[in-house]
């Protein structure tokens, strides 16, 4: 039974909806635009942070997965904590003390990064808060840190220029502490709305199954909507994303709900706002489509954005965290912002609120990067052709792990400020680079290009350009020392 208070913000949700300018339908939606601010930005920082960063096992599904008999993080739980009835997942948050967290910090840390927006966890599927509700005593608020953890964060982005964001993994916690039924553990009935466990429904024997059963509830998935809403209203996050099962057939409805109020309060408050969602959950053009883990092999036609991690391995801080090398990070970052996307690079702090040296090192050395190469990336636009080169991409989700091994001959095009930005993935070890879509070939051969080239220039360093050609083969630029393993980017100016 919801409280008088919890059905009058359900009565105002639907006059927010009523009031416009976007109705609660697919075709009222559809008019919505990604805003200039997000199409720019380019780079924004992911945060993957709560409880689950205490046992640091494995991953950020550990709060499932310990309950599943027989798993490796059962037995580690057993082992290392004692048996579930007497040690649940619970018992871990007030081991989440978050000491030494220091959202200034983090803010500096992802300026220096060059990232121009972030997007920290509110909800995982564990169901903790990382923020201050009114819904639920379970929450950083309250327990744990102790601490409005979404709050300040917002607070330190805004005194920095960074745009704040929010994620919800909530849909998902309607079967994610299933498994804990099944045995005598810490979870069993009843339980209770506002509860942490609440509901612990059985888990779909294919969680991708759009129809999968049992379905969330009417009264579940009312209260993702006032969560999700009450996220929006307290903190006015300028992007929402979503993971992925808000595309199952018995929220979509509540989905189509939320995005008219989400978009109709930002529009009341003169912001413009994005949500980033997975798979098919919105009809393609009512919100922006994100790949995790993955690109796209082609440019396209639409802003898109892809979420990865530091690590291959796990969203969440873990001791065993396999990192990727940060030029890898920046090729991809080129590579997809070529085909007009954004890169969302996630983060997983530890439990006491310290970021790990791995991460921040990566952050710090793709700011390094993107302070000398960053004109060719922010703000920018697609050429009439995203790239050249023999390196093929593995289109789609979770495709991270494959390794792409770029070489000088894989080079990304990017437009702005008058100019042409030639990018080549790595660096060429004799320092020579060829651009072969921006050569001489003449009217006659139908070139990509027969503007008037007046300078070459590499941005990292003026003075590495000895000289430049432009051939039937492709514009040659002769380097010294331009070189490793991380993109090089050339400014190709014109008349």
């Amino acid at each position: 039974m919801f409280t008088a208070q919890e059905q009058q913000k359900l009565r105002e949700i639907d006059a927010v909806i009523a009031r416009g300018p976007y109705q609660d339908s697919w075709d009222s939606l559809q008019n919505y635009r990604p805003p200039r601010w997000f199409c720019d930005a380019k780079f924004g920082i992911f945060i993957h942070w709560g409880a689950y960063a205490v046992p640091a096992f494995e991953n950020e599904w550990y709060p499932r997965n310990m309950y599943i008999q027989g798993s490796p993080a059962y037995e580690h739980h057993v082992k290392t904590w004692g048996p579930h009835r007497d040690f649940g997942y619970k018992d871990f948050i007030p081991r989440f003390r978050a000491e030494n967290f220091d959202p200034a910090a983090w803010a500096d840390l992802f300026v220096q990064a060059g990232a121009r927006y972030v997007v920290p966890v509110a909800e995982h599927h564990d169901g903790f808060q990382m923020y201050k509700s009114e819904l639920s005593h379970w929450n950083a608020a309250e327990m744990g840190p102790r601490r409005d953890v979404l709050g300040e964060l917002c607070a330190a982005f805004a005194r920095r220029g960074l745009v704040g964001g929010a994620s919800s993994h909530r849909v998902e916690h309607w079967f994610f502490m299933g498994h804990g039924k099944a045995f005598d553990s810490d979870i069993r009935e009843p339980l209770r709305r506002g509860d942490l466990y609440w509901p612990a429904m059985p888990e779909p024997a294919d969680i991708q199954d759009l129809d999968g059963q049992p379905a969330p509830s009417t009264e579940y998935l009312q209260d993702w909507l006032l969560r999700t809403c009450e996220i929006v209203d307290r903190y006015r996050p300028r992007l929402l994303y979503f993971d992925w099962w808000v595309q199952h057939r018995a929220v979509r409805p509540w989905l189509r709900k939320f995005a008219a109020y989400y978009y109709n309060r930002a529009a009341e408050w003169g912001q413009e706002a994005v949500i980033c969602y997975k798979h098919d959950a919105f009809p393609f053009g009512a919100a922006v489509v994100d790949i995790e883990r993955g690109q796209f092999a082609g440019v396209q036609p639409f802003h898109w954005q892809t979420d990865e991690a530091v690590a291959l391995n796990s969203w969440c801080y873990t001791p065993g965290n396999r990192y990727r090398p940060a030029a890898e990070i920046l090729q991809d970052l080129v590579d997809i912002v070529s085909k007009n996307g954004n890169l969302l690079l996630n983060i997983g702090p530890k439990a006491d609120g310290t970021i790990p040296e791995q991460d921040a090192a990566i952050l710090r050395e793709m700011g390094a990067w993107l302070r000398q190469n960053g004109e060719a990336i922010y703000g920018s636009g697609v050429w009439r052709l995203y790239g050249e080169g023999p390196t093929q991409i593995t289109e789609g989700e979770f495709a991270d792990a494959i390794k792409k091994n770029f070489t000088a001959a894989d080079v990304r095009y990017t437009v702005g400020h008058g100019n042409i930005y030639a990018i080549a993935l790595r660096g060429a070890a004799d320092g020579v680079y060829t651009f072969s879509a921006l050569g001489a070939r003449g009217e006659t051969h139908k070139p990509l290009y027969d503007g008037i080239v007046t300078a070459v220039e590499a941005l990292a360093a003026p003075d590495a350009v000895q000289s430049w050609q432009r051939t039937p083969q492709g514009l040659v630029v002769r380097t010294r020392g331009l070189g490793g393993d991380a993109p090089v980017a050339f400014r190709v100016r014109q008349l």
